[in-house]
This record gives C-alpha cells, structure tokens and sequence, in this order.
C-alpha cells in the first residue's frame, strides 16, 4: 500500500525530524510512504483577509500533488476515532491513502470539501509541527494493530 502525507511547511527541530524519522522507519514495515512538503505561503504583517488568499494558494499546490488515492484532509472540526476505530477504518479503505496537513492557518475549503474524509486528531490545540508526528504514529499503531502487532496496548 502507499501512504503519503502531503503537509503544509517542514519540520525545522531536530526532535521533530528525528521522531519523524523514527515512525517512517517503523511504517517501511507496512507501506511505501511519501511525504511532501509544500511551502507554506508567507503572510504580510496585517493580513486584511489575506488568510482565505494564501489558503487558496497553499490549496493549487497541494492539489499538483495528491496522487489517486483515498484522501483524509486533517481539520479540526473532522470526525474522532479512537485508535482502534481509526485502524479498522483504514482497513476498510483498501485503497492507497493520502493525508493532507494544512498550514498552522489551516486548510482551505476546497482541499477540505474534495476530501473522502476530514480527520481530527483531538479537541485539543498542539502546535502544528507536533500534527505530522502524531499522524505518523496513529498510521504505525493502525497498521500495527491490523497486523497484530505488539506495539498497540
């Protein structure tokens, strides 16, 4: 199966790059994986409804590269599963996946509405560099458990 996460921005810290690194590793075991990394587009200091623009940019070159895939766009107000209910819903896909991570500004709509599925990882707010390591190890623990791995308690 491939796998790819199509994110906004790169990740700059050297313990986000190495637990990225870490959970690639582990998911080599289970999938083809790819990620890419689209510049996120700079905003001006006062904005003046610039958001919606950049979104709408950030959106042409997100849709350049989603290949033919199942696509799960993350966004705060998506659907919750629990980690086994997000296994068993990729199981039941059987399609190669593509996840999309928007900018720390989010999404735009477009990316959003053309999505199979939006994903929530959590009511709570992390800071957005920490959404792709926790997408990596939600995707591991899902395959893990579809293959009766150890790692999933």
């Amino acid at each position: 199966m491939n796998v790819s996460i199509i994110t906004v921005g790169k990740l700059k810290e050297s313990y986000f790059k190495e637990a990225s690194a870490e959970y690639e590793k582990r998911l080599s075991a289970y999938c083809k994986l790819k990620i890419i990394e689209i510049e996120p587009i700079k905003l001006a200091a006062k904005p003046l409804g610039t958001v919606h623009n950049a979104l709408e940019s950030e959106a042409a070159h997100i849709n350049r590269n989603i290949p033919k895939a199942y696509i799960i766009a993350l966004d705060s107000g998506g659907e919750k599963f629990t980690s086994e209910k997000f296994a068993d819903k990729l199981l039941k896909i059987e399609r190669d996946l593509c996840f999309i991570i928007g900018s720390s500004e989010g999404l735009a709509e477009s990316v959003k509405q053309s999505a199979n599925l939006k994903l929530s990882l959590s009511d709570m707010t992390f800071p957005h560099r920490l959404a792709r390591i926790m997408l990596l190890e939600q995707i591991y623990r899902a395959f893990s458990i579809n293959n009766n791995g150890k790692y999933h308690k």
